[in-house]
């Protein structure tokens, strides 16, 4: 039973002397007129492009794999879920989340007038957790997709989407950041990350502007209530929404190399000029674009057709901003001197996870390395002639601060060739040492001191 509380708002006026109220000041009507205002512009957004947005809802077959149950539990081993889209084109072309419609057997979409159209898969694209699907109506609201140079931090930003099943719910908040990638997720990462209240049931729903333009595909949080929201940046959903629906799958741009950020310490031993931004060539794949166009392990690339590198980040979305068969012009610092490549990008492979191998507990380097050498048929599976695999990292060692881990196979240090662990003790003995580590399918440095 629910009760009400009756004030007796009557009989309290009448009992006391009513309170005078001045009218607000110039100054106070202006700041009032502004709120007002910049309400207007949340409130009008929210209207238009809610006609864009969709509410989806899909049915799983056994357990949920990254879809957030919003409708109930296992029904005949059938988990009911759902999320959020953004009409891409007018004859019903729909931009979501993988996760969301990935694994789906059946998908319902509701529109923003109560109409629902069953829909089916376009393609996938689980590099970016991203989908096109596609219902049988026409003539729909499309939305706009801002340009990414037009997004800045700061900025106001709103969210639109299904958070729990609570269709067209409108968060606000600003652009925290823009390019954010390494999050983790995913093997392609280019996020807006905003603090709008993302929850589940928002993925793959529209971030926008107070333009009424999309900047984003929301697709994760960093815990909830944390305030850091991540959105697939415009231009790449953009991107590879319309290769889905125009050539059926995406195909990215590569150059054939691993990279990775330019830190400090990096910049320190490998004798830079203090300041060099860019992103450090940690490998190239013999025979790929960056390999027949001569560059080499150990190059820093600071410029992009002109354009100077602020981060390793940087060149990656150059790069997958690229079309294949393109031609890129680069800047690269060796030996101290600037040279220039030009590169002809190739097709990007699919990407592989490697899984680490099982550590034992093997002597240990005063840099808290753990190290055993290859077998020759383990460093020809590594795509390697020899190397030190790291079975073990001491926790806070200088080792661990270096960022080194479990699995990692040291095969250069201080750019020699290494197949026994004293070589790479012996690289230390100065107490520092530059070391070429495979990770996976990729190469990176790692300089490690001991003090």
């Amino acid at each position: 039973m629910t009760r009400t509380l009756l004030v007796p708002v009557l009989a309290l006026s009448l009992s006391a002397p009513a309170l005078a109220q001045d009218a607000p000041s110039a100054r106070e009507q202006r700041a009032i007129e502004f709120a007002e205002s910049l309400g207007d512009a949340f409130a009008s957004v929210a209207h238009r492009l809610s006609d864009s947005v969709v509410s989806i809802r899909v049915e799983v077959p056994g357990r949920p794999s990254g879809i957030q149950a919003l409708m109930g539990g296992e029904s005949q081993r059938v988990i009911r879920g759902g999320g959020s889209g953004v009409i891409f084109r007018a004859d019903g072309h729909i931009l979501t989340n993988n996760h969301v419609v990935g694994s789906a057997r059946r998908i319902e979409v509701r529109l923003r007038d109560g109409r629902t159209f069953p829909a089916r898969v376009v393609g996938t694209d689980p590099a970016t957790d991203l989908a096109v699907i596609k219902i049988d109506e026409g003539d729909l609201p499309a939305a706009r997709f801002a340009s990414r140079d037009r997004i800045r931090p700061g900025e106001w930003a709103v969210a639109i989407g299904s958070p729990y099943g609570l269709d067209y719910t409108v968060t606000a908040g600003v652009v925290s950041a823009v390019g954010r990638g390494g999050v983790g997720m995913n093997e392609i990462e280019d996020y807006v990350q905003t603090d709008a209240s993302i929850n589940p049931g928002n993925s793959g729903g529209p971030l926008v502007n107070l333009r009424g333009e999309v900047i984003g595909i929301n697709t994760m949080i960093v815990g909830r209530g944390t305030g850091i929201g991540f959105a697939v940046v415009s231009e790449l959903a953009e991107q590879v929404a319309s290769q889905i629906i125009d050539t059926g799958r995406v195909r990215r741009a590569y150059l054939g190399v691993s990279f990775q950020e330019l830190t400090p310490a990096l910049v320190q031993q490998m004798g830079l000029d203090a300041g060099t931004s860019g992103a450090l060539i940690a490998g190239v794949e013999p025979g790929g674009p960056a390999d027949r166009a001569g560059l080499r392990a150990g190059d820093v690339v600071t410029q992009v057709d002109g354009h100077g590198l602020g981060d390793s980040q940087e060149l990656f979305r150059r790069v997958i901003a690229t079309r294949v068969g393109s031609r890129m012009q680069l800047t690269a610092i060796r030996d101290g001197r600037r040279r220039q490549f030009t590169v002809t990008t190739g097709v990007r492979p699919d990407g592989e996870q490697a899984s680490p191998e099982t550590p034992e507990t093997p002597p240990q380097t005063p840099a808290g390395l753990g190290l055993q050498a290859l077998t020759r048929q383990d460093a020809r599976r590594r795509g390697l002639r020899a190397g030190v695999l790291v079975r073990q990292v001491r926790p806070r060692s200088p080792a661990a601060r270096a960022g080194i881990v479990p699995g990692d196979v040291i095969f250069e240090a201080d750019r020699r060739r290494v197949a026994r662990p004293e070589q790479v003790q012996a690289a230390l003995r100065d107490g520092r040492a530059l070391l070429r580590i495979k990770r996976g399918r990729g190469v990176l440095y790692a300089p490690l001191r001991l003090r």
